[in-house]
């Protein structure tokens, strides 16, 4: 009679594109790092689908969508990935959908999606369109499936549709996972937290106007993922204030119009009109810069493809942290980032549009490489190599178009901001300003070596929290993460209806207790004040450990058995919300161990690694996939040393 080793046991919280990601990396790590010997067993808790998860989920308005186009989807690693393992490409978005048109190979397993909508639209599906999230949905399905497939036969994979609600266990042995309407705990050797992005209870001020809200029987929602919003309590025609406008906006204002039955023509001179279903209650819209995300691109590069990072690569970062003192981000590395984001722009610029140039781009690439982004220098050598100043790399414009603007009425405002809509979206749409796509990815690349400048604890707090958690990603989506440019002109369309109306920049919002009505007022329109019935914040909740809604981590939290990232400078502390994990190989830290606990790892967005996207795009070596690289590899080898606890001895056979 031969013992049979029991098997290591993965538990695995949250089984959304994260999750996938990762085990797609134990699938391709597995042939090197795992003999089969012994069998690995993975449990997989999520209440949500395997693959799309809460976020990604079929299940939510099918007028919500994505703000990437489909050819700029992908959940595999491809040439350009600088990871340890094997690099196994798969199919974007775009080429899976391919297969149900007949326009491109099928792709096993094949399965035809079940929604006949989601089916139609995969079939006419163009790699340039922006799908829905439904069409996104299916497409994580299809890759949690291929995933399986993958995987050896010693490895499997049991999904626990519920909530993980508590860890426990010592560090140097098994961890209990408990899970919501079960008695008895899954044990298991390694725990991973992959939660993805994850919602909080209100802060005290949105707690504040939900109070005067509820005094009053006005309208407020707090933060929240838009799918997920309870929106029936807004009455048709009522006036509501809207502050945010990003994502959330836009899917807000889609779910509020057209999810009311409202719907868009196009007009003989190809603008759009909204025809309203009376339906519809009235969004004023407001925000720090006052105007809307910049709109996506619709073209591809028109010049050969820059090779990036440049000026913010690993070297930089090496050289910034051998300085060994405490670094500013806007000071220290903003003027590399934006040498970089200035690179791709000007590359673009100069290869695809060289007639609106003056140099010949190899002069013209040695003075930049020598030169500081803010050195006097710089300027003049962009202002006589680029005439037009309409080709020239502006942050300071970008990031606050309406600073020093004041209009004398409201409608003189709408007509400005049109008009800036307008602009924006005809600019994203035409290849001649192709240049912008090489600044998009040039700012892709940066987010490559900012994990490891964070880790480092070099960074001030007041850099953490007011220029890399605020400012920064703030621009960062404000240039980067726009909504579809038919998004906007949707917007146009609802403004000219007055179904959507422009606040301004700045805007402050406050209850009068005197009216009961909440206001607006923006230094954008001076002596105006807007009156409404509802307030809807139109951002994600923040991160939050003290107001986290996930019960797992709110546990831990309470028990002291996970850290909150703190940044401490002289002047400033910062607490950012984000779970503190090892910048190597993603481990929890737990003060109580004064280190990172060897069982329990946490990925994505509710960490400090910041390596937030699940999924990304062709060969921009993302750094999500890294990471799923790096612990998929961590994982396998402490599995294959861990021995078997006494509840999971050798078996006869």
């Amino acid at each position: 009679m031969s013992g049979t080793p029991a098997p290591a046991v993965l538990a695995v919280v949250g089984a959304g594109p994260r999750a996938t990601g990762l085990l797609e990396r134990i699938a391709a790590n597995a042939p090197e790092l795992w003999d089969g010997t012994r069998a690995l067993h993975v449990h997989l808790i999520d209440p949500h689908p395997p693959g799309p998860g809460r976020i990604w989920r079929h299940e939510q308005s099918g007028l919500l969508r994505m703000n990437s186009m489909a050819e700029d989807v992908t959940m595999f690693t491809d040439e350009s990935s600088t990871i340890e393992g094997p690099v196994r490409p798969g199919p974007s978005l775009a080429e899976w959908a391919a297969q149900f048109s007949g326009r491109g190979p099928r792709h096993a397993p094949y399965a035809e999606p079940a929604d006949p909508e989601v089916l139609a639209e995969l079939r006419t599906l163009d790699p340039a369109d922006f799908p829905t999230r439904r069409a996104q949905s299916a497409y994580l399905d299809w890759v949690f499936r291929r995933v399986l497939t993958e995987l050896p036969a010693s490895v499997t994979v049991e999904w626990h549709r519920t909530t993980a609600t508590s860890v426990t266990g010592p560090p140097e042995g098994p961890q209990e996972v408990r899970l919501e309407g079960r008695d008895t705990p899954l044990t298991a050797d390694l725990v991973v937290l992959a939660q993805g992005h994850i919602g909080a209870e209100p802060a005290a001020e949105h707690r504040a106007f939900a109070d005067f809200a509820r005094r009053h029987g006005r309208f407020h929602l707090p933060p929240a993922f838009s799918a997920d919003a309870d929106l029936s309590g807004l009455r048709p025609g009522e006036h509501v204030l809207v502050r945010g406008f990003g994502l959330a906006f836009v899917d807000l204002m889609s779910l509020l119009t057209e999810g009311r039955g409202g719907r868009f023509r196009t007009r003989p001179d190809g603008a759009l009109q909204y025809l309203p279903s009376g339906r519809e209650p009235v969004l004023h819209v407001g925000s720090r810069r006052g105007v809307p995300y910049h709109s996506k691109t619709r073209y591809r590069l028109r010049g050969p493809r820059p090779a990036l990072p440049r000026y913010f690569g690993p070297g930089a970062v090496d050289a910034l942290l051998a300085e060994d003192r405490p670094l500013d981000l806007r000071r220290d590395v903003w003027p590399l980032m934006a040498k970089e984001i200035g690179y791709g722009h000007y590359h673009e610029l100069f290869h695809a549009h060289p007639g609106r140039t003056t140099l010949p781009w190899e002069d013209f690439a040695a003075a930049y490489d020598r030169l500081g982004w803010y050195d006097p220098e710089m300027t003049e050598l962009v202002a006589s190599a680029v005439p037009d100043p309409a080709d020239r790399l502006d942050f300071e414009a970008l990031d606050r178009p309406l600073d020093g603007l004041a209009f004398s009425s409201p409608d003189a405002f709408q007509d400005h901001l049109r008009t800036y809509v307008s602009e924006d979206v005809a600019r994203r749409e035409n290849p001649e300003f192709s240049a912008d796509l090489g600044a998009f990815l040039a700012l892709l690349s940066l987010y490559g070596q900012l994990p490891r400048l964070v880790g480092s604890g070099r960074l001030t707090a007041r850099s953490v929290a007011g220029q890399l958690d605020g400012w920064w990603q703030g621009f960062f989506s404000f240039l980067a993460s726009g909504p579809p440019g038919f998004r906007l002109r949707q917007l146009l369309a609802l403004s000219e209806a007055g179904v959507v109306r422009f606040l301004g920049a700045d805007v402050r919002i406050a209850a009068d207790e005197s009216t009961g009505a909440f206001t607006a007022a923006s230094p954008t329109v001076p002596g105006h004040t807007t009156h409404a019935t509802a307030l809807i914040e139109a951002y994600l909740p923040r991160p939050s450990l003290d107001r986290t809604e996930d019960p797992l981590l709110r546990d831990l939290h309470r028990s002291g058995a996970l850290a909150e990232e703190v940044v401490t400078d002289p002047a400033f502390t910062h607490r950012s919300g984000l779970l503190t994990v090892s910048p190597v190989d993603g481990r929890l830290v737990d003060p109580s161990l004064g280190g990172p606990h060897p069982r329990r790892i946490a990925l994505g967005a509710p960490t400090n690694s910041r390596a937030v996207a699940a999924f990304a795009r062709p060969r921009t070596d993302s750094p999500g996939f890294r990471q799923n690289d790096a612990v998929a590899r961590a994982l396998l080898r402490t599995l294959a040393e861990v021995s078997p606890t006494a509840d999971q001895a050798s078996v006869a056979v």
